[in-house]
């Protein structure tokens, strides 16, 4: 018997405008998520590493790097873990329905507090 794969499924489930607008909502902590991992993975450090270096423990980073509607990290937190990783951190908004950026942050390459 086979089973249906996870693109069929996800495909099939993402035609109810419902479903699609709840997944579209969560695209956003996703790519952030993506984006931790990705700085984390570059710079060849663990979640231990990064934890000691922000001053915090490796099950607030698992949390950190994990999908969670329980979970709201804080702008300080992301920036602290991205200047740990080597990174700076940068904010970009964007109008809604188009691509086009009416937004951005300043650069910092300090973490503070």
């Amino acid at each position: 018997m086979n089973r249906p794969k996870f693109q069929d499924t996800k495909r099939k489930a993402l035609k109810d405008p419902e479903v699609k607008k709840e997944y579209d909502s969560l695209q956003p902590e996703y790519d952030l998520i993506r984006q931790l991992l990705r700085m984390r993975m570059e710079s060849g450090l663990t979640q231990e590493e990064i934890a000691e270096m922000i001053g915090t423990k490796k099950p607030n980073i698992s949390r950190l790097e994990s999908p969670s509607r329980r979970h709201s990290p804080r702008l300080t937190t992301i920036k602290k873990y991205a200047v740990a990783a080597g990174y700076e951190m940068q904010i970009t908004f964007k109008r809604i329905g188009t691509s086009k950026k009416v937004s951005r942050g300043p650069k910092t390459t300090r973490a503070r507090g």
